[in-house]
């Protein structure tokens, strides 16, 4: 049963013979009144501030589950963008291990050709220097049998 001020201060008591005395029982009633008015009152502002601070409660609460959310995805986000920066850094190595060694394929190519050009032209001197010696020792023997000088005086006595 729940008693409000106005049914303190309304309520009223039969008398009997020697009764407590009327004036001193209405005052106490009139103040137990105001304390229970100021305590219903404040009772109403703590439940109100209650409601207000579990309304807030609910907010943080929720801020705090979108925060972690955001956390959650930022972690996994993350992850994604190293999984990725990892398979792209993977996959720019591999085209640099092929490009370098394509480079190399054709540096050995070059190489190969430059060395077989290379002995070709050593051949090819070789072979000049031969046909030059060659050349030189029949020009040496021509000059060794000196029938050219008597070419020659032959073409002086006929003058």
């Amino acid at each position: 049963m729940s008693v409000t001020p106005i049914d303190i201060q309304n309520k009223e008591f039969s008398m009997g013979l020697r009764g407590y005395r009327a004036a001193e029982v209405d005052e106490f009633m009139e103040q137990i009144s105001k304390v229970l008015e100021q305590v219903i009152k404040e009772k109403l502002t703590l439940e109100e501030e209650k409601k207000h601070l579990e309304e807030r409660l609910a907010q943080y609460r929720k801020l705090e589950d979108t925060l972690h959310n955001a956390i959650i995805v930022a972690q996994e986000t993350a992850e994604d963008v190293k999984r990725n920066a990892n398979r792209e850094a993977e996959l720019i190595r591999r085209e640099a291990e092929k490009d370098a060694q394509r480079i190399v394929e054709e540096a050995r190519y070059k190489a190969s050709r430059i060395l077989t050009e290379h002995e070709e032209v050593y051949k090819q001197a070789q072979i000049f220097k031969l046909r030059f010696r060659s050349f030189v020792e029949a020009q040496l023997a021509a000059l060794e049998l000196e029938d050219w000088l008597n070419v020659e005086q032959d073409d002086e006595g006929n003058e």
